[in-house]
């Protein structure tokens, strides 16, 4: 097979590989075989962790670093990007609230979102106009109250007392008072970016799908979407705005649900926002193949991650895609339907995360070496 163009557009394999390093080792693999195809890298994130890098590569722009608090109300170096010369602001909210900061001390009930809000504030007050937010890797399931109190929301409960709830006290808000937000903060556009169309509550929602992935065990989960029903009930009387059926309200523990009621943002699939900003369309025109992939393909992922999101843009341009993923769980076949051609696991032992993490970019490396093998078969 004479392949001319590759385009390569991986997500990361979360915990192991940034996807600009999994670009690397594919073009490698690639080269090998065609070394004179042009090759087309685009590292990409959908809201989650690197989602602020791959706009900056894309479109170029700077990191902003400042003080907040994280997970835990710990001081903390947050980040943001800033692009289109100073009027937009990207936010990704693990940079403050991410699994990767709580380490061991998992617990979705007591994490908070505290540290995005104050992004939120400092971007818009430092003149950006709109505001790109990426919900995804969080450790928290806090509806977004968190960002909201240190944006200027002020929450009561039934005794007058302020507080700032996280996702054990979500019930306990009683009243909500949103006259402390910022002007600049009031008056930018804010887009933020979903991983996935989960509803805020129920047996899909943000508690019961994500909450064991942060410490939560069933009686938890259980409790938590209790919390995130609460909370549903008081916004809905609190500031008229209805959030329980909204796609995508359970991303990131519910905050897309709190973007929508205390920002008025609106909420859009994550990667369609990436790669409509790096011109996905326009670099892939006359591709003979397309690498996509993520640490675990299973069935979140075919609900508007990178590998889906990407398949169906290249369904429509008719170009094949192969998706190289870390892990593949079963009953994922409705991938094919979406436009990918074949999907490939890197795993070759059944060993343990901690230690599969430490090969991760020797087994892709050999997948990906296989992969060309056949190709230059046919």
């Amino acid at each position: 097979m004479d392949l001319k163009k590759i385009v390569l557009i991986p997500d990361s394999f979360k915990g192991t590989m940034s996807s600009g390093e999994v670009c690397s080792i594919m073009e490698k693999c690639i080269r090998r075989y065609y070394p004179k195809a042009e090759v087309v890298s685009i590292p990409v994130a959908d809201g989650g962790e690197g989602s602020v890098d791959s706009f900056l590569a894309a479109v170029g722009g700077e990191i902003l670093r400042m003080p907040c608090r994280g997970p835990y109300m710990e001081e903390i170096e947050g980040f943001y990007g800033i692009i289109d010369g100073g009027k937009t602001a990207v936010i990704e909210m693990a940079a403050c609230a991410g699994l990767p900061l709580v380490r061991e001390r998992l617990n979705p009930g007591k994490t908070t979102t505290y540290g995005v809000g104050e992004l939120l504030a400092d971007a818009s007050k430092k003149g950006c106009k709109k505001i790109i937010m990426g919900l995804g890797g969080s450790a928290t399931n806090d509806f977004g109250a968190g960002a909201a109190a240190s944006a200027g929301v002020r929450f009561f409960d039934k005794d007058g007392k302020s507080f700032i709830p996280v996702g054990e006290t979500l019930s306990k808000i009683a009243k909500i008072n949103k006259s402390g937000i910022c002007e600049e903060l009031r008056r930018a556009q804010i887009i933020t970016m979903c991983d996935i169309d989960n509803p805020l509550y129920g047996e899909n929602g943000a508690a019961y799908v994500f909450g064991p992935q942060k410490g939560a065990d069933p009686k938890m989960a259980e409790y938590l979407d209790g919390q995130l029903r609460a909370v549903s009930e008081t916004v809905k009387k609190e500031l008229g705005i209805d959030v329980s059926n909204l796609k995508g309200a359970g991303a990131a523990g519910g905050m897309g649900a709190g973007m929508a009621a205390f920002f008025g943002s609106s909420l859009q699939m994550g990667l369609e926002v990436v790669l409509d900003t790096v011109g996905f369309d326009r670099l892939a025109q006359n591709a003979d193949l397309i690498f996509t992939g993520e640490g675990k393909l299973d069935y979140q992922s075919l609900r508007g991650k990178v590998v889906t999101g990407v398949a169906r843009r290249a369904k429509k341009l008719n170009i094949p895609v192969i998706a190289v993923a870390g892990q593949v769980d079963d009953n994922i076949e409705s991938a094919y339907d979406e436009g990918v051609s074949a999907i490939f696991s890197i795993m070759r032992s059944a060993l343990p995360f901690d230690e599969v993490k430490h090969r991760c970019k020797a087994d892709l490396n050999i997948a990906m070496d296989n992969i060309m093998r056949t190709i230059r078969l046919f």
